[in-house]
């Protein structure tokens, strides 16, 4: 039976980074991988951040295959026939090293996965774990799919993405319930980079991000998004497991309703789509996140239910959590003690970072929105009524437009009710 320091489950970022760093400082790791490659399944919308990487690889970006640094960031806010925009673009974002960029995941995750090679991995794809193999109540290592697929480990990490079924199996936490999970759908959309550039007043390598609120979801809790690559576009939405199923809707339809949507069609117009795929997002933040450690394994990324959906944060959280994984196995390895008391190291390191004290602030905000969903479907709809009354020019006084306005509001929610919804907003994200 072979036999490693540490084995990673999930070639995501958050795997790949624990294991780079783990075999950059001397570990046997091997690093198992569902995927034909890894990257083939990994899925998100497509925002890489420049620190986590930077501050293992002080030569990232180098050689990485990043699509567009992003120079501005927009977000509307959609009725059926509206769009209310506002935007934020800056210089500070047009100088190295940038914030952040757009990558398609099938490139990165391979790119990524040969620094772990060269770091001294093995990485082994198509090869799904099945479960835990475990000596007197300690995981000590995985049962692969596959012949002789017993393979042991002074520790294993938990990187296999949301449905986290080791997790289940290891007693971390129990099964995941329909509001802690969203369902997403994304295409790439190839258009001609000049089409891009005029379309989203860029040059050269310059990005644009667009998050799409309100009438994107049919007012479901949830985002939509428009991301700038090389040569495409990375269009998607998400709403809710739980608003999907009560409401009878397809994501897929839930996609060509947004792309349909009179201030995005235009957009995509002559593109072509290239490719189309479906991902689960935690979206249960600090209140469904798992216990992250016991003895023998620990647990990473998006199987922590480490995403803050607010600022469309997840792989830089994931890669985070998998650099303090991997230093808390170096600690237990130069200890010789992997046990639950000894591995809580990185339960503390955690709550100690911004991963925790973020998750933290925003603790309640998934529930509030998720019985405050008139933020998706009423108030885009006030606001873009507000903002096109105010703008059309028809011979009445602007006074008595604000009247029209009060009126229309107050017809469809009291002004008692407006105050206690956007007080309690306010509360969930002060």
């Amino acid at each position: 039976m072979e036999k490693f320091d540490a084995v990673v489950v999930g070639a995501g970022p958050s795997g790949l980074v624990a294991a780079y760093v783990l075999a950059h400082n001397g570990l046997d790791v091997a690093v198992f991988e569902r995927g034909d490659f890894p990257g083939a399944k990994n899925v998100m919308g497509g925002v890489m951040y420049n620190w986590p990487l930077a501050e293992i690889m002080p030569e990232f970006p180098g050689d990485a295959p990043l699509e567009r640094h992003i120079i501005e960031q927009r977000a509307w806010i959609l009725s059926p026939e509206a769009a209310f925009r506002v935007a934020h673009r800056s210089l500070a974002f047009d100088r190295e090293p940038y914030n952040c960029y757009t990558v398609l995941r099938s490139r990165f995750d391979k790119w990524l996965a040969q620094r772990v090679r060269a770091a001294g991995a093995l990485i082994i794809p198509e090869t799904l774990v099945v479960g835990l193999l475990r000596d007197n109540g300690r995981v000590v290592g995985v049962r692969a799919g596959r012949d002789q697929g017993d393979v042991r480990a002074d520790v294993v990490i938990a990187a296999e993405g949301v449905n986290g079924l080791l997790v289940e199996e290891a007693g971390l936490r129990g099964p995941l319930q329909p509001e802690h999970l969203a369902s997403a759908v994304k295409e790439i959309i190839a258009l001609p980079q000049g089409a891009i550039e005029s379309r989203f007043e860029v040059s050269g390598d310059q990005g644009v991000t667009i998050e799409l609120f309100g009438d994107a979801t049919m007012g479901m809790l949830g985002t939509g998004f428009i991301y700038t690559n090389r040569e495409s576009l990375s269009v998607g939405v998400g709403a809710t497991i739980r608003d999907l199923n009560d409401r009878g809707i397809n994501p897929n339809d839930l996609l060509e309703h947004l792309k349909a949507h009179p201030a995005v069609a235009p957009l995509l117009e002559g593109g072509e789509t290239r490719e189309y795929m479906a991902h689960l997002i935690p979206e249960g933040g600090l209140r469904a996140m798992p216990r992250l450690s016991t003895a023998g394994m620990l647990v990473v990324g998006d199987a922590a239910m480490m995403v803050n959906s607010l600022h469309r944060e997840g792989a830089n959280l994931a890669m985070l959590s998998g650099r303090l994984a991997a230093q808390a196995v170096l600690r237990a390895k130069e200890r010789g003690d992997f046990s639950a008391g000894s591995l809580a190291y990185y339960d503390r390191a955690v709550r100690e970072s911004v991963i925790y004290q973020d998750l933290y602030k925003y603790r309640n905000m998934t529930h509030f929105f998720e019985k405050h969903q008139h933020f998706f479907g009423l108030y885009p709809d006030l606001l873009n009524y507000a903002a096109t009354e105010m703008l059309t020019v028809d011979g009445a006084s602007k006074r008595r437009k604000q009247r029209r306005i009060f009126a229309e509001a107050r017809r469809r929610r009291s002004l008692w009710r407006m105050f206690k919804d956007f007080f309690g907003a306010w509360r969930s994200v002060a």
